[in-house]
Protein backbone atom coordinates (compact mmCIF):
# COMPACT_ATOMS: atom_id res chain seq x y z
CA UNK A 1 0.00 0.00 0.00
CA UNK A 2 1.13 3.04 -0.67
CA UNK A 3 2.07 5.88 2.11
CA UNK A 4 -0.75 8.51 2.41
CA UNK A 5 2.25 11.49 1.90
CA UNK A 6 2.37 9.90 -1.66
CA UNK A 7 -0.81 9.85 -2.58
CA UNK A 8 -2.71 12.36 -5.13
CA UNK A 9 -6.25 13.87 -3.79
CA UNK A 10 -8.76 14.32 -6.07
CA UNK A 11 -11.29 16.80 -6.44
CA UNK A 12 -13.77 16.24 -4.59
CA UNK A 13 -17.75 17.31 -5.18
CA UNK A 14 -20.28 17.97 -2.35
CA UNK A 15 -21.37 13.93 -3.48
CA UNK A 16 -18.41 12.52 -2.76
CA UNK A 17 -18.52 9.83 0.33
CA UNK A 18 -17.36 10.16 3.60
CA UNK A 19 -15.09 7.84 5.04
CA UNK A 20 -16.76 4.84 6.40
CA UNK A 21 -16.49 4.08 9.98
CA UNK A 22 -14.08 0.96 8.78
CA UNK A 23 -12.08 3.04 6.57
CA UNK A 24 -11.49 5.77 9.22
CA UNK A 25 -10.03 2.78 11.62
CA UNK A 26 -7.73 2.29 9.16
CA UNK A 27 -6.47 5.32 7.92
CA UNK A 28 -5.84 6.14 11.39
CA UNK A 29 -3.32 3.55 11.43
CA UNK A 30 -1.20 5.79 9.38
CA UNK A 31 -1.68 9.43 11.00
CA UNK A 32 -1.52 7.89 14.58
CA UNK A 33 -0.88 11.44 16.14
CA UNK A 34 -3.96 12.64 14.61
CA UNK A 35 -7.30 12.09 16.65
CA UNK A 36 -10.84 12.61 15.27
CA UNK A 37 -12.63 14.88 16.11
CA UNK A 38 -16.48 15.83 15.91
CA UNK A 39 -17.52 19.42 15.83
CA UNK A 40 -21.18 20.87 15.29
CA UNK A 41 -22.27 16.78 13.93
CA UNK A 42 -18.92 17.61 11.56
CA UNK A 43 -15.96 14.70 11.91
CA UNK A 44 -12.47 16.81 11.57
CA UNK A 45 -8.99 15.75 12.01
CA UNK A 46 -6.90 17.54 14.91
CA UNK A 47 -3.05 17.45 15.52
CA UNK A 48 -1.49 20.30 17.68
CA UNK A 49 2.36 20.71 16.71
CA UNK A 50 4.62 22.06 19.22
CA UNK A 51 7.33 24.24 18.71
CA UNK A 52 10.38 26.47 20.93
CA UNK A 53 8.83 29.40 20.18
CA UNK A 54 6.32 31.85 18.32
CA UNK A 55 8.68 32.43 14.94
CA UNK A 56 8.96 28.53 14.67
CA UNK A 57 5.21 27.67 14.90
CA UNK A 58 5.08 30.51 12.70
CA UNK A 59 7.46 29.13 9.96
CA UNK A 60 5.38 26.00 9.82
CA UNK A 61 1.51 27.26 9.70
CA UNK A 62 3.41 28.73 6.81
CA UNK A 63 4.77 25.73 5.10
CA UNK A 64 0.78 24.35 6.11
CA UNK A 65 -0.89 27.02 4.45
CA UNK A 66 1.60 26.63 1.29
CA UNK A 67 0.72 22.90 0.85
CA UNK A 68 -2.94 23.62 1.48
CA UNK A 69 -2.68 26.66 -1.22
CA UNK A 70 -1.07 24.01 -3.18
CA UNK A 71 -3.93 21.47 -3.09
CA UNK A 72 -6.93 23.99 -3.45
CA UNK A 73 -8.03 22.37 -0.02
CA UNK A 74 -7.61 24.62 3.30
CA UNK A 75 -7.84 23.40 7.02
CA UNK A 76 -8.18 25.29 9.72
CA UNK A 77 -4.69 26.86 11.67
CA UNK A 78 -4.42 27.91 14.78
CA UNK A 79 -1.30 29.72 15.88
CA UNK A 80 -0.29 30.16 18.86
CA UNK A 81 3.24 30.86 20.95
CA UNK A 82 4.79 27.52 20.20
CA UNK A 83 1.88 25.89 18.79
CA UNK A 84 -0.05 25.31 15.77
CA UNK A 85 -2.87 23.66 15.73
CA UNK A 86 -4.64 21.99 12.56
CA UNK A 87 -7.20 20.92 11.22
CA UNK A 88 -8.51 18.85 7.94
CA UNK A 89 -11.73 17.84 6.92
CA UNK A 90 -13.82 18.68 3.71
CA UNK A 91 -16.37 21.43 3.86
CA UNK A 92 -18.09 20.26 0.17
CA UNK A 93 -19.44 16.72 2.04
CA UNK A 94 -19.30 18.11 5.88
CA UNK A 95 -17.60 15.33 6.90
CA UNK A 96 -13.91 13.60 6.19
CA UNK A 97 -13.26 12.35 3.15
CA UNK A 98 -9.58 10.20 1.82
CA UNK A 99 -8.17 13.46 0.88
CA UNK A 100 -7.89 14.98 4.56
CA UNK A 101 -5.90 12.07 5.30
CA UNK A 102 -3.46 11.89 2.86
CA UNK A 103 -3.53 15.81 3.41
CA UNK A 104 -2.97 14.90 6.95
CA UNK A 105 0.15 12.44 6.61
CA UNK A 106 1.26 15.33 4.28
CA UNK A 107 1.40 17.90 7.08
CA UNK A 108 3.44 15.64 9.56
CA UNK A 109 5.92 15.20 6.27
CA UNK A 110 6.32 19.08 6.92
CA UNK A 111 8.19 18.89 10.26
CA UNK A 112 11.01 16.82 8.13
CA UNK A 113 11.79 19.59 6.19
Amino acid sequence: MTHLAQQQCEACRADAPKVSDTELAELMKQIPDWTPQARDGVLQLEREFTFKNFKLAWAFADKVATLAESEFHHPAILLEWGKVTVTWWTHAIGGLHRNDFIMAARTDRLLDE
